[in-house]
């Protein structure tokens, strides 16, 4: 991908976001996202995909102004030229796809003026994904051949521009889009141009979300049904024999986990086996992390401590505490130039113990297989079951976070065992200012099912990201930290969500694996 290197002029990147599942981002756009200098989304864009866009990452929302006002097309360009001209890459992120009905055009027409050069990244549109995930095909050869789409928003004078008898001569599925407020005016409008009330027809309220929802009727009675069902925007109205399938093929919310929707906040290095896991299942993931993690470099006590082992004989240990620190030691042997092979291959006799599964699998994954996990994954069973079992007299070097549980140590010292506790990391907490108001508005009006932790600073993290801070709008609310449905991996992670007041529920052991199996007793569809 050709990007501009700080030239004169930058260049925009028009992109389209899809309806609102992650999973339906393209490559492209996934890949700008990372690499922008500068975001510039709609208010569409669903907090699934925000959190996809690093916390420090510039952002510029043009989908709410003062007031709650949109900010106007014109300013939005003006926006996009000024910031090329800074000499940045500019990521435009629109609902959708940015070319059906979604002004990207006139957004193009503004920077060929200014001369700005770019580029346009088709998205999925809803007119066809939405559809979709209501179990409803566009097209269908024992139903229609053709499909069609179309704008459902009144000029400003209430009226209609749409040529319903047209439309009811096609015979095609028609979608219509941005349709709501004129839903009585759309489906008379057919009516009146011959099409027969019991036609199947369809509303689709935010599709492809664990919002989604769907009202099937005919266009005689779909806009009573949907008055009933509550419908709002934003949402689609379909109408077409394909309709009636919906009752057959619908899926999406069948999944285990489909409609749920879940915040997890574990560093982002660490993010993507969770998500994945309940992504699988159906879940939609908002990805927030609440807290980072920095290597300790340069890293001199590390060097110290493994020189040491090198010198000594007798039994030592190598301790770990989590897959992050795995990870960060060996970036850390490399960058202090250590061989592996000087590490356990001295004088003495090195074993290697692992706070749980998981850090258990990092290490395996790097060749080193455990000599001790105990059987339940916290610091202080580590520390009692490393105080059983180390021959006396073993020195233990504990590589893990600069704070690092109290509980790991003590047992080890009763044991009359040598302990050096070694700093890999700190760990620094996440704010993501684009993201705080959406989580803290979804947390409010009941639209997050749960909230995952995996370690006591990750609720620590969370609580200081969302809450109110000096300088924040008068009109925002306080967060709340008792709206929480807490998900813990361990006992210690849960006290700490406790301490604030949240709900919590706490997986059988410190694990990925249980974490999960925890979500879909608790959530699943009774399929």
């Amino acid at each position: 991908m050709e990007y501009n290197n700080k030239l004169e002029k930058g260049k925009v990147w028009l992109a389209g976001a899809g309806p609102g599942d992650e999973m339906l981002l393209t490559l492209k756009t996934a890949e700008l996202i990372d690499r922008a200098d500068v975001i510039v989304y709609d208010a569409l864009i669903s907090a699934e995909i925000l959190s996809r866009i690093p916390s420090d990452k510039e952002t510029i929302n043009v989908g709410k102004h003062a007031g709650n006002h949109p900010v106007p097309q014109e300013e939005i360009s003006r926006i996009l030229v000024r910031e090329a001209e800074k000499g940045k890459n500019v990521l435009r992120l629109k609902g959708g796809d940015p070319f059906v009905f979604g002004r990207g055009g006139e957004e193009l027409e503004q920077l060929v003026q200014a001369g700005i050069p770019f580029e346009a990244v088709p998205g999925i549109t809803s007119s066809v994904a939405v559809p979709a995930y209501a179990g409803i095909p566009v097209t269908h050869r024992d139903y229609t051949s053709s499909f069609h789409v179309i704008t459902g928003h009144a000029r400003k004078d209430g009226t209609l521009h749409i040529d319903f008898e047209s439309l009811v001569k096609l015979d095609g599925t028609l979608v219509f889009l941005m349709g709501v407020s004129s839903m009585e005016m759309i489906l008379n409008g057919l009516m009146d141009a011959g099409m027969d009330p019991d036609m199947p027809a369809a509303v689709l309220e935010w599709g492809t979300t664990a919002d989604q929802r769907r009202v099937t009727a005919t266009v005689g009675t779909l806009k009573g049904e949907a008055d009933r069902a509550g419908i709002g925007t934003p949402a689609i109205i379909l109408v077409g024999r394909v309709c009636s399938l919906a009752e057959q093929l619908h899926w999406a919310e069948d999944r285990i986990l489909g409609g749920r929707r879940f915040l997890l906040t574990r560093p982002r290095q660490n993010m993507s086996a969770l998500a994945g896991r309940l992504r699988e299942l159906g879940a939609q993931v908002i990805e927030m992390p609440a807290i980072r993690t920095e290597p300790i470099s340069p890293n001199e006590t590390l060097k110290e401590a493994l020189e040491q082992f090198q010198r000594e004989e007798g039994e030592r240990w190598l301790v770990f505490t989590s897959s992050i620190g795995v990870s960060v030691f060996f970036e850390q042997l490399a960058e202090l130039k250590l061989d592996i092979r000087d590490v356990l291959c001295g004088r003495a006799r090195v074993r290697i113990s692992a706070i749980g599964s998981a850090t258990g699998k990092a290490l395996a994954s790097r060749g080193l297989f455990p000599d001790l996990v105990p059987e339940v994954y916290n610091a202080g069973e580590l520390g009692k079951s490393l105080a059983h079992t180390a021959a006396p007299g073993s020195r233990i070097l504990i590589v893990r976070a600069e704070k690092g549980s109290e509980e790991l140590i003590p047992p080890l010292l009763e044991a009359g065992l040598e302990v050096e506790d070694v700093p890999l990391y700190r760990t620094c907490y996440e704010t993501h200012p684009f993201l705080r108001d959406r989580i803290c508005t979804m947390l409010r009006r009941g639209e997050i099912d749960g909230v995952t932790f995996t370690s006591a600073s990750t609720v620590h993290g969370l609580v200081r990201a969302l809450e109110k801070k000096e300088g924040d709008s008068p009109a925002r609310e306080a967060f709340d930290p008792e709206r929480i449905r807490a998900l813990c991996i361990g006992r210690q992670t849960a006290q700490a969500a406790e301490g604030y007041g949240m709900r919590t529920v706490t997986a059988r052991e410190a694990s990925i694996d249980a974490l999960v199996e925890m979500i879909v007793e608790i959530y699943s569809k009774n399929i």
